[in-house]
Formats: C-alpha cells, structure tokens, sequence
C-alpha cells in the first residue's frame, strides 16, 4: 500500500532538508528518504561558512555545531604565498554531522517525516485523469507523491557527466602544526592538478586535510601531503568522494522534478563548497514547491531557478572562468602570480571581501600591479571576469 504526501525529497542532506523545512512550514506533507544510517554521515564537507550565510539560511545553530572560527587564511604556490585576514568575513568550521541534524530537528518539528537507510529504487511519474502523481519505490516501501525533489548529491551528476568531476580525499587529523585559527590552501599543479591540499583547523592541533585534483591517486597523495609537514600526526578518520566543479547544470527543473543542491551543481567551481549555495537552493525550491502547491499553478516551479540564478548566475559564471585560468597555470606562473601580491591588496580584500561571493576577491587579486604577463597569458577568460 502507498504512503501519500505532496513531496518527497531524495537525500537528507543540507539541501534536502531546508526543501522539506519550507514545504512543512506551509503545512504540506513532506518525506525525506537519506540512503545512509544517519542524517550527517558519511562528512564529505570541510564545513567553512560565514555566520552570515547560515543566519540567511535561518538557522541559529547550537553551540555544539560551531566547532571553530577562522581568522587567517594562508593561500600558497610552490614557492610563495600570501595571508587574508578572515575575522571580518566571520568565518566558521562547522561540525557537519551536528548540523545536519539541527536542520533535520527543524524539519521534524514542523512536521516533516525522515526516514534513513531508505534507498530510491524507482521513481515512475503518471498522468492520468484521476492520477498525475510519482510512484517511488524504495527499500522501504512504495509511496506516492505530487512532486519530487532530487537532492542525493553528486552521484547524480556522474550518471550523466564526468567531466566536472574531480576525486577527493579528506582526513580527520590530530597534529601539532595545524595552528587553531588558520586555514591553508596549497596550489601545486604538479601535485594537485586542477585544484589544491588543503587544512582547516577545528581546534587547536585537530583539522580537517584534504587534496584534489584531475587523475591522482588521493589516498598516496594526501599521505605525502601529511607527511611533507615535518611533524607527527595521527589519522582518525578518512573520507573519500568526489566532488563537483563544473559550475550548475543547463535545467534545475524537470516536469514536477526539481533538483538541488549537489545534484543540480550548486557547489562553487574554486572550492566546491556549498553549504550556502546549495542550502539556498533547497529553501528557494521548497517556497516554489509550496506556491505551487497553494496556487494550483506549477509554472510558480520557475521562481527557483529564476531566484537562484539571479543570487548565484554572475558569482558562478566568473567561477567557472577562474577554474579555467587555474587550469591553465603551471608551477612557475603559479609563483609569478603569488610574488606580485603586495600588501595593500590584501590589506583591501581583508577588510571588504566575502566569503560567500568570494570572485569579487579573486578579481582583485589578479588586477594588482605587476600581472601584465599573467593577463597576456590568459587574455579573452580574464576581461570576461566582471
């Protein structure tokens, strides 16, 4: 026997829950299938946010959630580097797994149903006179609903498209040289092809490292990465996955489908990161899912993309042009780069850049005095950056 609601969403993660908050705090019935065991696990994410983006996402999160706050963040080439100071962007490490599960708290007590180590078998969708509703089958039932919400992450992306896919390691680490309050990116075209290591501290001696990058073997090379540090350290816990660059895909709705979050390439093309980017995704889509459901108008579906594009359209557009620049860069130039930077320009991204809409500094780093060779190499991508 079915179960009816008037959505169910795919995938309990941030995206997936802040659609199944809005669509329950309307009154609307709303069920969250999570494949795993547990809302918040597996932790791909590095968890960097700014207050500011969680409090648009309306959550006021619990002091267990906030592990840390950044005030440093060290960019590096092979041989140079440079230094942001973060205190005013408001910068934190969130602990994921608790996160998640705050939204989840919300969503439940409006009135939304999760159910985890549920897995979507089948989703059928028909249209006909006394029936225009999805048929999904799961490993925990059949149920039926009026709309459908795809959030189950990147593995919905590679089906279709391998291209803007990069593999990914992360470990939870305790050593003595990560410094409490600064994060680390690291650029090595050689070793990181296409992206960076990186470290962000959730504590005095305790972080999250990581590494990326086209066509390397992640486990080898984020051990060399911990091992090129000097010191001791000890691996508690490894995650791997892969994350999605390539910038937002052509269509976020399809029919009574839309789809959100990682799955619709909601993650930023410099870092992958998308806490807020995809969160919003999921609030927009679930305010359009309730019009619509109010209004008895589907064509209200179309405020979500027309919203997100209007927040996100330019931000990710000069994204994907910064990836294709970096792509482009090796070691050397990457050096000649970094030892242009002078002071007064991070002294301006210090006080003025945001951490959300970060291209704007990106843009100012490469405008500074002394780039002219590294605009002639890069020529038409650079003046499209705006």
């Amino acid at each position: 026997m079915n179960e009816d609601y008037d959505v169910v969403v795919a995938g309990g993660s941030v995206s997936g829950l802040l659609a199944a908050r809005e669509i329950a705090s309307k009154g609307h019935s709303v069920l969250v299938l999570e494949e795993d065991s547990e809302i918040g696990t597996p932790e791909h994410c590095g968890g960097l946010v700014s207050i500011d983006a969680i409090s648009r996402l309306g959550i006021l999160p619990r002091n267990n959630v906030v592990q840390n706050q950044i005030k440093v963040a060290k960019i590096c080439s092979p041989t140079r580097s440079f230094e942001i100071r973060t205190a005013n962007q408001k910068i934190v490490v969130l602990e994921r797994r608790e996160f998640d599960k705050h939204i989840a708290l919300q969503s439940t007590r409006l009135g939304a149903n999760i159910r985890t180590r549920c897995s979507l078998r089948n989703t059928k969708y028909t249209v006909e006179s006394s029936d225009k509703s999805f048929h999904i089958i799961t490993t925990d039932g059949k149920f039926r609903s009026r709309y459908f919400v795809d959030a189950r992450g990147i593995s919905s992306l590679v089906q279709n498209d391998r291209s803007g896919v990069l593999l990914a390691a992360q470990y939870e680490v305790y050593a003595s040289w990560i410094e409490k309050d600064t994060v680390i990116v690291e650029f090595d075209s050689n070793k990181y092809p296409g992206f960076f290591a990186w470290i962000i501290p959730t504590g005095e001696g305790s972080g999250k490292v990581g590494v990326a990058g086209k066509s390397i073997n992640t486990a080898r090379t984020l051990w060399s990465y911990l091992e090129s540090k000097g010191g001791s350290f000890s691996v508690i816990r490894k995650i791997f996955a892969p994350i999605w660059v390539k910038g937002p895909i052509d269509k976020f709705i399809d029919g009574r489908t839309l789809i959100i979050g990682d799955a619709a390439g909601q993650t930023k093309p410099t870092t992958a990161g998308g806490i807020y980017t995809c969160g919003l995704g999921g609030i927009l889509a679930g305010r359009a899912i309730s019009n619509a459901i109010e209004s008895n108008n589907d064509d209200l579906l179309l405020e979500y993309p027309a919203k997100w594009t209007r927040i996100f359209g330019k931000e990710f557009r000069n994204m994907v042009l910064f990836r294709k620049l970096l792509e482009r860069l090796d070691n050397k130039a990457l050096d000649l780069m970094f030892s242009n930077i002078d002071s007064k320009a991070m002294d301006t991204i210090s006080r003025t850049g945001d951490f959300d809409f970060h291209s704007v500094s990106i843009r100012r780093i490469l405008s500074v005095t002394g780039l002219k060779l590294f605009k002639t190499m890069v020529g038409n991508e650079y003046r499209r950056l705006s």
